[in-house]
């Protein structure tokens, strides 16, 4: 997270975000994120690269951290409990609360087209789908939240080998803009296990929109209630599909590792 208040332009670029984001030779992270000036109204605009140094339009986990992050900066000129953050997923907004920060993470977009996936025409929705990956066919069920993603449920999540079939997910020629792949074990209708290939950042222990795509995509599929936990090798989510407005609500902590200054 980077205090990018003063400008609206990040300070880094994407060939010095890599580089930061190298566990060896930098910080070690998925991906930066900077918090710049608001607009069309906003309280602040969040911008990311990816570790890869590409730029997705939006990240789950990343602006709950952000909230966080925000809410320490500001201290106690803090007025208000929320923030309505830009971000080129649209306008996002999280809300600080006693046990993390709650999201609303806005409408899930289904059709192909929006997503977008060539694997059906683009008004249409792909729900449980083939799709022949790595000498496989696998049922998959794609979502936006923003960024693109690809579900498909599998009997035992810690079985598959992610390094090497997330990357044919992710490149597939289906997906024009690639895809963040998740794989789900359904435990029971309230609690599912996840594991995610991101893309742009390969195998990560957390996604925010993953998850809330994974409980669309669980729904569709009649494999879960609205409400679930999500277990991921980071820890768990808690996301809700409103039948009230149809927005995702995604639930889960922020915790400030360390800072410092550049």
């Amino acid at each position: 997270m980077i205090d990018n208040r003063s400008s609206e332009k990040p300070i880094l670029t994407p060939e010095q975000a890599v580089k930061w984001c190298d566990r060896h030779f930098g910080i070690g992270a998925d991906g930066v994120i900077f918090a710049l000036p608001g607009q069309n109204g906003t309280d602040y605009t969040m911008r990311i690269f990816n570790s890869d140094g590409s730029e997705p339009e939006m990240c789950g986990n990343g602006i709950r951290c952000l909230a966080a992050f925000l809410s320490d900066l500001e201290g106690m000129s803090r007025t208000k409990n929320y923030y309505r953050i830009h971000t080129l997923a649209g306008v996002i907004t999280p809300q600080l609360a006693v046990d993390g920060v709650k999201v609303d993470m806005g409408l899930p977009r289904l059709l192909a087209g929006e997503i977008p996936t060539t694997l059906a025409p683009a008004d249409a929705k792909v729900i449980n789908q083939p799709l022949e990956v790595a000498g496989k066919t696998w049922d998959v069920t794609c979502v936006s939240m923003g960024n693109p993603h690809c579900i498909t449920f599998v009997e035992d999540v810690a079985a598959i080998s992610l390094e090497s079939i997330g990357p044919q997910f992710e490149h597939h020629p289906v997906f024009p803009q690639r895809t963040n792949t998740e794989f789900i074990e359904v435990v029971s209708r309230d609690y599912l296990k996840m594991r995610v290939w991101e893309r742009g950042a390969g195998i990560t222990l957390a996604c925010g929109t993953g998850a809330c795509a994974s409980l669309v995509a669980g729904v569709l599929n009649d494999k879960c209630d609205r409400t679930a936990t999500i277990e991921l090798p980071g820890g768990p989510l808690e996301i809700q599909w409103s039948e009230v407005d149809q927005r995702i609500y995604m639930t889960g902590p922020a915790e400030r590792v360390f800072t410092g200054k550049y």
